[in-house]
């Protein structure tokens, strides 16, 4: 037999035995046998001791309600936006509503003045650079006298 031969027949043994389900042996397993789990789990509830009721005295309503509530996150509301001033607007406007101008003119298939596309490229360069401006580099103002890690 020729080599690729024989990596034909591996090959053909490994997909005969693709659907076989493994044996199992207990001298192969790395765990004792009492740590085997079984195949399928009872579900257990945890309850505090304060609450000693039975299940037979709770309403099948309420069963079902706890059930629903397991694990249902409710975030708190998020803090407001901070309110912006008249110049941090404006900039923030300039710096998406020029290349928006851009972009609906060229679509439009419109024809631009010069002096409209130098408009819309200096309002998203101004409004850039007023974002940055403002943005301040320095520890906020209600940290106190210590600073901490200012990096």
């Amino acid at each position: 037999m020729t080599p690729q031969s024989d990596e034909d027949e591996v090959w053909r043994q490994i997909v005969a035995s693709f659907n076989d389900t493994a044996e199992r042996d207990s001298a192969d397993q790395p765990w004792p046998d009492s740590e085997n789990v079984p195949a399928e789990q009872a579900r257990r509830v945890v309850r505090p001791a304060d609450a000693e009721r039975d299940d037979d005295e709770r309403s099948e309503a309420e069963l079902d309600d706890e059930d629903e509530d397991e694990g249902h996150f409710e975030p708190p509301p998020p803090p407001p936006l901070p309110k912006l001033d008249l110049v941090t607007k404006v900039a923030w406007v300039a710096l998406f509503g020029g290349p928006a101008y851009l972009l609906l003119a060229a679509m439009a298939d419109w024809q631009m003045e010069g002096w409209a596309l130098f408009t819309a490229v200096a309002a998203f360069i101004g409004g850039f650079v007023a974002l940055v401006v403002r943005m301040g580099d320095g520890p906020p103002s209600d940290s106190g006298w210590d600073d901490g890690a200012v990096l």
